[in-house]
């Protein structure tokens, strides 16, 4: 239960609420998007729960990559999706200030100050986490089950406007369908369904971990692929185009126009849990993820070491302290025009360890059909997010020698070692 709602806690978080305004004036194109998104997804999810059953001693996605081609790639793959964990941490926070602002307009009142809130949001997450992983788990399932509320009010209310009639959707029109920009919408809609891995990356804390991620992997990504093709969907074909694409709070304008302006305040406070819920689980990650490098040989091992809760407590500080500082050096920027950057750049991040683990089982020979398929699927949207942010992805991945370099190196010192004394 636990890794079911930490995949689907980190899955649901701030990219659904965002996202019908992104996908508004893709029209039926975003449906079409939706749904290669959510099937490369599941065919990633398949390939992943595959290869947890295979090599369990793995801990991981990106063990799966070592196992497959060795430290080194493991080390770039794992280090390019530990920055798009930084990153990610702290879009979800500013997309949670973001929507708070509609409650207490004071935190958009100077420059630094959504920055500065978005910032304690985060350590305010580290806190949580430092408690150990039951707390954060037992957290994640209460948030998972209040940030579901505004996706079920969103398809009650579907489902009363289409069977009265106070609305309709209007079908597609000749010729708007393109495969251009069904690839656009598919690269906005996966940064939504990232996480899907988010039980592989955890499986040092998951009991049978061969049933248990699979199960929650797969069970996961299906359920929440069709929460948000329904509602994402619903809220961008049932709004006037102009008005949702210029909505800061799609959902909330949504349950304002169909329903009232008071329950759309109550959506936007559950938006808020839904971000924060979201945080908490990628908080646990970053630092599951840094303690398992440390594990594997691919960081120092300093940040291998829990305390007595089991909590990876040097990991959690570190990453905290690094992810606060990418949100204080783009504090200049506006919460919308951060949170696009840092979306962007995550999903783009993230694809380079999709790729990688579909590659690794092809070589492994575990689930070949599916893997081909995913690899497929990872380079089409690559390719999709466009060649700034995949570019960028890659030199930040190449960022990461000089610290494989250094871990190389002490490695090395310690095998000399012994037979000095």
């Amino acid at each position: 239960m636990a890794a079911t709602a930490l995949v689907m806690g980190n899955m649901i978080g701030s990219g659904v609420f965002l996202l019908p305004a992104s996908l508004a004036p893709f029209g039926w194109n975003g449906v079409l998007g939706w749904i290669v998104t959510i099937s490369g997804a599941l065919i990633l999810a398949y390939v992943l729960s595959r290869l947890t059953r295979a090599c369990p001693q793995a801990g991981g996605p990106a063990g799966f990559v070592t196992d497959a081609f060795g430290p080194t790639v493991g080390f770039f793959i794992s280090w390019i999706y530990l920055v798009s964990i930084w990153t990610s941490v702290v879009a979800i926070a500013v997309a949670a200030i973001s929507y708070l602002t509609n409650l207490f307009p004071v935190l958009a009142s100077g420059e630094n100050v959504p920055a500065l809130a978005a910032i304690t949001l985060l350590w305010l997450m580290a806190l949580v986490n430092l408690r150990g992983t039951r707390a954060a788990g037992g957290f994640q399932i209460l948030t998972l089950a209040l940030k579901i509320v505004p996706l079920l009010v969103v398809i009650a209310i579907t489902a009363v406007v289409l069977a009265s009639g106070a609305a309709r959707i209007a079908p597609p029109a000749p010729g708007s369908i393109g495969i251009g920009a069904v690839n656009g919408a598919a690269s906005l809609t996966l940064w939504a369904l990232l996480g899907f891995e988010s039980a592989s990356v955890a499986a040092a804390r998951v009991r049978n971990p061969e049933i248990n991620i699979a199960r929650a992997t797969l069970w996961g990504t299906a359920l929440t692929g069709f929460l948000y093709l329904v509602v994402c969907s619903a809220i961008a074909l049932l709004l006037p185009v102009d008005l949702a694409a210029h909505s800061a709070a799609p959902f909330a304008t949504f349950v304002g126009r169909f329903w009232s302006t008071d329950a759309a305040t109550l959506i936007a406070i559950f938006a808020v849990i839904s971000c924060v819920g979201a945080l908490n689980g990628w908080t646990l990650l970053e630092a599951e993820m840094v303690r398992d490098m440390a594990h594997r040989r691919l960081l120092p091992a300093w940040f291998a070491k829990t305390d007595r809760r089991g909590v990876a407590r040097r990991a959690l500080l570190i990453s905290t302290v690094i992810a606060s500082l990418f949100a204080a050096m783009n504090a200049s920027r506006s919460m919308q025009s951060l949170f696009e950057y840092l979306l962007l750049l995550s999903t783009s991040a993230t694809l380079w360890l999709y790729l990688a683990c579909a590659l690794s089982a092809l070589k492994l020979g575990i689930a070949r059909p599916a893997a081909l398929l995913g690899a497929a699927y990872a380079l089409w949207t690559l390719w999709g997010a466009g060649i700034g942010a995949s570019g960028l992805s890659f030199v930040l991945m190449a960022l990461g020698l000089p610290i494989w370099l250094l871990v190389r190196r002490r490695s090395a010192e310690q095998r000399v070692q012994p037979g000095l004394d």
